[in-house]
């Protein structure tokens, strides 16, 4: 095949393929060019995830109108004027492209018009080709309408995720944009509904408020931190909120966000010893320096940053954020175990003093691994588990319990899961699961994006149980929860069942239900660090002496571990080494 050289055309589609991956792409384009026309006011109005219809209006200082056909074009940009400029940007765009690579995948309308025009400036595009401008009443501002999303590059379209991720997409950037810029009014409406806006009176804790509801907003802790010529402020979590995974650490750097590694590790590592395997803080950081101390131009969407000195930035990042967390140290408070553990056991189910070895009543000692104790894939592999004799509780985490050979370390929380699960699917498959209304209704704020997923997911809820209804944008009334929660705080089990989706999470329909059961299971059991009556106790391990699989939890974290007198004896001497 011969060397040819592509058509514009076609060499702007495979540009924009840089800029332009997906609707939620072409928002932040669109809203950080109305931030830098310092816009007071941005309104973004989709339809259909962004692919019908994209709308971002702004109140800013508007395009010249002998400027409008030069702003469509490719690299042509008000924010450089030389090379250096590259190193000391100071602006969110920069580059030139998001116009024309827009254009060059959509319909695209633009309509601007500045101070100085006495009416404003109208350009349609279509496929990178621009039509004649035209003059057109409108007020101070740029309005940018994206149509059909991509309508000329059909396997783009097709790749794009659901409905619902395209949204939540969008839904998390309007978020952290609206909180970095608390001075700016945001509003933001999909297919007609509102689903966030903001005051614009400069109050950063009341954007919180709004997002995450008021009593979290009100126990996050300030950042304040300047050292030279670096600052960092914002929010973080207390250590009693946290969430089960990162997504909720949003950075900012000189007004743009970024996805940086090395920093998000440094804000978690500032909560070292401090908080549970597995969780992490929330946290909303903004981080100035000076533009020529970070470089901002590494890829065209400008979500990645690199320092001069990184580990400078760590290192301020880390200590601003522990010093916030040290300064503040929250009284303990004593949890109180859901009612729901605290069950008799079914008559004949004491424990036998002869000790039935059940399933692992053929097993012979020198058949036990000569190593240490046994790994989870071999506990899996037994179905079932003897009747133990408790010892007691250490910790505040793990059970302490005697079998027919040898000792059990049994975590509460995990056991607690795994009983919790059984009874709820159990109860789910036999149709015979009761809810139990509450006195009051609770009310439950979420951020955007957790409540385009709820909305989703409430015909779920429904079987299990729960009754949840939208009530207003982003709230949510819960007026009945399963009677095996009773007792329970209905928002935290609300809560947990969005916190943990991947956000490109597409689980098989058949695993829905399952995955939701253990999601808030995990909530209601009893935590690590909770004291635990002997009774309580003694309860625990008969009710997971009757579970199907007792041996994990529903997230397939082990229950126990079991320490065989075999290996007990060689460990201490007793018996000579092998």
């Amino acid at each position: 095949m011969p060397i040819l050289i592509l058509s514009p055309d076609l060499a702007s589609q495979i540009a924009a393929g840089e800029v332009v991956e997906r609707p939620a792409s072409v928002v932040k384009e669109l809203v950080e060019n109305s931030l830098d026309a310092d816009a007071k006011t941005v309104t973004v109005t989709i339809e259909e995830a962004g692919r019908r219809l994209i709308e971002v209006a702004d109140d800013g200082s508007g395009i010249p109108a002998d400027e409008m056909p030069l702003a469509l074009e490719r690299h042509a940009t008000s924010k450089l004027l030389s090379a250096d400029d590259l190193f000391r940007i100071a602006t969110l765009g920069f580059r030139g492209e998001a116009l024309a690579s827009i254009a060059s995948v959509a319909r695209l309308t633009l309509t601007s018009r500045t101070d100085n025009d006495e009416a404003a400036t109208r350009i349609r595009v279509e496929g990178g080709k621009a039509e004649e401008p035209e003059q057109v009443g409108a007020p101070r501002g740029t309005v940018v309408r994206v149509e059909n999303l991509f309508y000329n590059v059909p396997a783009r379209l097709k790749f794009l995720k659901k409905d619902v991720t395209e949204r939540r997409r969008i839904d998390a950037l309007l978020t952290r944009y609206a909180l970095a810029y608390p001075d700016v009014r945001f509003k933001f409406s999909q297919n007609g509904q509102a689903t966030l806006q903001t005051s614009g009176n400069g109050d950063r804790r009341a954007i919180l408020a709004t997002l995450y509801g008021i009593e979290i907003a009100k126990d996050l802790l300030e950042v304040n931190a300047v050292e030279e010529d670096l600052e960092l402020t914002g929010f973080i979590s207390p250590t009693s909120l946290t969430r089960s995974n990162r997504r909720d650490i949003i950075i900012f750097i000189n007004g743009r966000w970024v996805q940086d590694i090395s920093l998000s590790t440094a804000l978690i590592q500032a909560y070292h010893t401090m908080l549970m395997v597995g969780r992490y803080p929330l946290a909303a950081v903004f981080l100035e320096l000076e533009p020529a101390s970070v470089d901002v131009n590494v890829h065209p969407t400008k979500s990645e940053v690199r320092f001069q000195d990184p580990q400078r930035m760590f290192s301020f990042v880390q200590r601003s954020v522990r010093k916030a967390i040290l300064a503040y140290t929250p009284v303990p408070q004593m949890g109180i175990a859901p009612p729901a553990l605290w069950t008799e056991r079914p008559s004949g189910s004491g424990i036998d003093p002869a000790w039935g070895f059940a399933s692992e009543a053929n097993q012979e000692p020198g058949n036990q691994d000569s190593g240490s104790a046994q790994s989870p894939e071999t506990l899996d592999t037994i179905p079932t588990i003897p009747l133990l004799r408790l010892v007691g509780q250490i910790g505040s985490v793990y059970i302490i319990a005697e079998g027919p050979d040898g000792l059990y370390l049994i975590d509460q929380h995990a056991a607690h899961e795994r009983v919790l699960f059984e009874r709820l699917m159990a109860q789910r498959q036999a149709n015979t699961l009761s809810s139990q209304s509450l006195l009051q209704p609770v009310v439950v704020p979420l951020p955007p994006e957790q409540a385009t997923l709820l909305n989703e997911q409430i015909g779920i809820l429904q079987k299990f149980g729960f009754e949840v209804e939208p009530f207003g944008p982003n709230t949510f009334q819960v007026r009945a929860i399963p009677s095996l929660f009773s007792g329970s705080d209905p928002a935290a089990a609300l809560r947990v069942l969005v916190e943990d989706f991947e956000g490109d999470e597409t689980p098989l329909q058949e695993k829905i239900e399952e995955r939701i059961a253990a999601r808030v299971c995990k909530r209601m059991a009893v935590k690590g660090g909770q004291t635990l009556s002997t009774d309580e106790q003694e309860s625990l391990l008969r009710d997971l002496e009757s579970c199907e699989s007792p041996r994990t939890c529903p997230h397939g974290r082990p229950t126990m571990i079991h320490l065989s007198v075999d290996m007990l004896e060689r460990q201490f001497g007793r018996r000579g080494a092998r």
